[in-house]
């Protein structure tokens, strides 16, 4: 479960004030509202990539607010997947579970595991320039992902895609929510994204948080 309460941010000149909201445990949620509502700025705040002036953030009923990203069980997928240019496929697969200091055949298990889940085995050695991207959304949901985190956020993970390739991630993030039951917090501009993925549909305005309806 995501609680937020009274949450204040700052960035620059902008802020965001008292926005409150509740994710249930397992819920596919999506955030959405207009260019500059602040919807990235509140999920740096989540993922500990935004200092909170005030206000808390609870995961599963854990105080997180100010704990460092890696201590968060937070796995974060920025809008432009921001891939390592000098790390393969696997390499990144494994990152999170260096940084973690996983052991070396742990790591080996989990990387198979995630490569096979989300039909990267073959581009394993590959580095982020021979990628499309569909693949290269694909290794970011992998190395967010690895370190089976409570809690997955997406920044606008499909707003670089074309028609095509963005039906097929949509496909993957609704198998991995199925699988996993992880609760996910998913920004987009898009109400058909919204309408195909999420179970809970928030919305982000004027520096308040409401729910939105359901696509009937």
């Amino acid at each position: 479960m995501i609680e937020v309460r009274q949450l204040h941010l700052r960035t620059g000149s902008f802020s965001l004030a008292d926005l409150s909201f509740t994710v249930a445990t397992g819920t596919y949620a999506v955030l959405m509202g207009r260019t500059g509502s602040g919807k990235t700025t509140l999920l740096e705040g989540l993922c500990g990539l935004r200092r909170v002036q005030s206000g808390s953030i609870r995961l599963h009923g854990r105080d997180i607010t100010h704990l460092p990203p890696a201590s968060r069980g937070i796995g974060f997928v920025p809008q432009e997947a921001a891939l390592f240019p000098h790390l393969t496929v696997a390499e990144h697969l494994a990152f999170a579970l260096r940084v973690r200091r996983w052991t070396e055949d742990a790591i080996r298990l989990r990387v198979a595991e995630v490569a096979d889940s989300l039909r990267l085995t073959p581009l394993l050695e590959r580095r982020p320039q021979g990628l499309s991207g569909g693949e290269s959304q694909r290794v970011a949901l992998g190395r967010a992902l690895s370190f089976r985190p409570e809690i997955l956020c997406l920044d606008e993970p499909l707003s670089a895609l074309d028609d095509t390739t963005r039906e097929e991630i949509c496909s993957v993030l609704a198998s991995i929510h199925q699988t996993s039951g992880v609760t996910v917090l998913h920004i987009t501009h898009n109400r058909r994204e919204a309408d195909r993925l999420a179970s809970q549909v928030l919305h982000l305005h004027q520096g308040s948080v409401t729910q939105a309806p359901l696509a009937s």
